[in-house]
This record gives C-alpha cells, sequence and structure tokens, in this order.
C-alpha cells in the first residue's frame, strides 16, 4: 500500500480534545489518514468515540485506522487496525476484518521487523526511533542507524517510524528509509494549533 508521509495519531490524553475533534482538526490541515490512540478509556468509551469519527468521515476519501482494539475497529466498520506486539496477532486480525482491511504491526527491533513482513500485514512500525513522551515504559531508542538497518533488512516493505519525531528530525527519518513518519505530540501540541502544526509538516515534504 502507498502509505501517507504524514501518519498523525489522536490522543485524548495530551489533547484534552475528544477524537473526533482532533479528527476535525487534522483533516482541516489536510490529513487523509488518521489513527485513532485510545490508552485510558473503557472499551465502550472508546467505541462511541471512534463511532463518531466513522459518522464524520462516512463518504469522504479519509481512512481512520483503530489502535490496537480489532473488535472496535470491526464494530464500527473502520478502514483497519493498528496492532501492538502484545495484540491479537495479525492472522486473525486479517480473518476477522477481511482481505480489505488495512492492518499495521508495531515493531521494535530489526528480529521482529523481519519477522513481521511475514504476517498478513500492510505495513510494518519500527520505533522508537527517537526518545518519546507518549507511551508508558518505551522500548529502547533505535535512531536513525537502526532505522537504516530495518530498511536494509526488509527491503521494499512499507515502513512507518514512530517515536519521537518532531519538525527538526521529521525530514532525516523519510530520507533515512521510513516511507511514513508517525506523529503524535508534535502535530497535537497545542491543541489549538493542530491543523496548523499538521501543515507545517506538509510544508517540509
Amino acid at each position: 500500500m502507498e502509505l501517507p508521509k504524514i501518519y498523525p495519531i489522536t490522543d485524548v490524553s495530551i489533547t484534552k480534545l475528544s477524537h473526533l475533534e482532533q479528527v476535525k482538526q487534522l483533516i482541516h490541515g489536510g490529513a487523509r489518514f488518521i489513527q485513532l490512540r485510545e490508552k485510558y478509556s473503557s472499551p465502550k468509551e472508546f467505541y462511541e468515540a471512534a463511532k463518531a469519527v466513522m459518522d464524520f468521515v462516512r463518504n469522504t476519501n479519509v481512512k481512520i485506522i483503530i489502535n490496537d482494539r480489532v473488535d472496535i475497529a470491526l464494530a464500527v466498520k473502520a478502514d483497519g487496525v493498528h496492532l501492538g506486539q502484545d495484540d491479537l496477532p495479525p492472522i486473525y486480525a486479517r480473518e476477522i476484518l477481511g482481505k480489505e482491511a488495512i492492518i499495521g504491526f508495531s515493531t521494535h527491533s530489526v528480529a521482529q521487523a523481519v519477522e513481521a513482513v511475514k504476517f498478513p500485514i500492510n505495513y510494518a512500525a519500527i520505533g522508537p526511533i527517537f526518545d518519546t513522551t507518549t507511551k508508558e515504559n518505551p522500548d529502547a531508542t533505535i535512531g536513525i542507524e537502526g532505522l537504516k538497518t530495518v530498511r536494509q533488512a526488509i527491503g521494499d516493505f512499507p515502513l512507518v517510524a514512530i517515536g519521537g519525531i518532531d519538525f527538526e528530525n521529521f525530514s532525516s527519518v523519510l530520507e533515512n528509509g521510513a516511507d511514513s513518519a508517525a506523529i503524535i505530540s508534535a502535530i497535537l501540541k497545542p491543541s489549538h494549533r493542530i491543523s496548523e502544526n499538521f501543515g507545517i509538516f506538509v510544508k517540509q515534504l
């Protein structure tokens, strides 16, 4: 699949805004591929938030990816799901969501990335590239050299870089092997400038 160069991820804990409000601002800034990430709400609350987003983007060209929760992705008819190492294995997510669903899978080392490309997924994510504050107990950073090593190891398989990516290092990530950069804090803070922040990254392309 062709990934967007900028892959924004919502986070209510950072912005104090609903997923829907974040999505509206991201779309206003030009985003067409967005992941909904929710680590603290109940499954019911996340379902309701995701449904509100899907109702808003229905019949548009905006694709919505649900973080972790295959059940919620299925229930709200999202475009796909992004899975972590401890989530439902990709092979079962594919069986549940079908062949058209977009499935991403997080990896944190070269070995994990090499294994990931054997799964029925559309893209692999690698990180954290740099230090990140958006994840509790993050894995060790791999840096630009680690990113380059992963790219060499997996060939041309679609690759998303994540972790600590900001205005200063964004270009270097794309120049050293990533097809796409997943960005959270640098886009979401401050929350009243989400669309403007997204636009700053667009201007670097």
